[in-house]
């Protein structure tokens, strides 16, 4: 009789046990975006951070390595469970084409994607320093050039646009520079690159670091060069955007005396069908809530807001977003309506 008390004592004690992991348990989500030194590491960073302080019982864990491209494959395999969604990518991707040409199964896999919500990935600044006789686009000839990382949508669009624009091509008329965006902006600094590429929303904490100490020049595309057919199609693509850089953003080392004319994207927070609609819908509600106060003592994430979450999506909201945006009283057009 004492061994079957003793029996029952300790599996009502490893029961209890189990319970208690269960209830102190957290829900771990992977994510993935791109390196330190990138605008999309910035606001995906600040969003884990904001919905870890809102959902105690969950945490966002993020992988800031990699390329988009690669990212948006393990989301729509399940491997990842948030990503920085890009209009230009999920269009490659759906049309197996540019980045996932050889990757047949690429548009089959686009239809597991969903989008949680859109934000500017800011401008391409294209940037050199003042004493480097790099004075236009056309001046590169020779020199070496950081377009993004080998592999990514943000260096597949400036290739095209460089390329379109001055009809140099990558490594025969001037150098890729093939590095991530945190080493490429050192090696920036340490005057190994000319010319470094950055879609960023301004002003860049990473460009504002390099005007610090050095006077820095913006490059811009002219009326001429926008209107080349290569650079149209550009322009023109999913998620594309036009902007300025303002003279005085960067400061007194900022040399540009009028306003800068270059192209951005719009990116966002993208998520896979594998979600649940209760966790999306928790974790969107959660940044929305932690935004309000965030943004108003940080400029950049001012840049990211509820009117434009929906800005150039081209792929469903996931259930769980889209519960959260129908609270607020949002309408969700029936382009982006959830899907099966």
């Amino acid at each position: 009789m004492a061994f079957f008390k003793k029996a029952i004592a300790v599996t009502a004690g490893l029961a209890a046990l189990a319970l208690a992991t269960t209830v102190g348990a957290k829900d771990f989500y992977r994510l993935a975006t791109l390196g330190p030194g990138s605008s999309p590491y910035l606001v995906m960073s600040t969003f884990a951070q904001l919905v870890n302080e809102q959902l105690p019982d969950a945490e966002i864990q993020v992988n800031a390595t990699g390329a988009a491209t690669q990212h948006a494959l393990e989301a729509a395999k399940g491997d990842l469970d948030f990503f920085m969604w890009s209009a230009s990518v999920h269009d490659f991707m759906g049309k197996g084409a540019a980045m996932y040409a050889n990757i047949p199964q690429a548009p089959e896999l686009s239809e597991n994607l969903r989008a949680v919500f859109a934000f500017p990935l800011g401008l391409y600044h294209i940037t050199t320093y003042a004493d480097s006789g790099i004075e236009t686009l056309d001046d590169i000839k020779g020199k070496k050039v950081f377009l993004g990382p080998p592999g990514g949508g943000a260096t597949t669009i400036m290739q095209r646009v460089v390329e379109g624009a001055t009809g140099y091509k990558t490594n025969e008329d001037f150098e890729y520079v093939q590095l991530g965006w945190d080493a490429a902006a050192q090696a920036f600094q340490d005057g190994r690159i000319d010319v470094y590429i950055n879609s960023t929303n301004a002003p860049s904490p990473i460009i504002q670091q390099m005007a610090l100490s050095r006077k820095i020049r913006f490059l811009g595309l002219t009326e001429e060069q926008m209107a080349k057919p290569e650079v149209a199609a550009i322009l023109n693509r999913p998620g594309g955007t036009l902007g300025v850089i303002e003279p005085g953003t960067y400061g007194d080392n900022q040399v540009n005396t009028e306003p800068v004319q270059t192209l951005g994207s719009t990116v966002g927070v993208g998520t896979g069908k594998h979600m649940s609609e209760d966790a999306v819908y928790a974790v969107t509600k959660a940044f929305w809530t932690g935004w309000e106060k965030a943004s108003a003592a940080t400029p950049w994430l001012r840049k990211v807001t509820l009117e434009g979450a929906f800005t150039d999506l081209n792929l469903p909201l996931h259930a769980g977003a889209a519960r959260y945006y129908e609270e607020t009283g949002m309408d969700i057009p029936e382009a982006i309506q959830p899907v099966d």
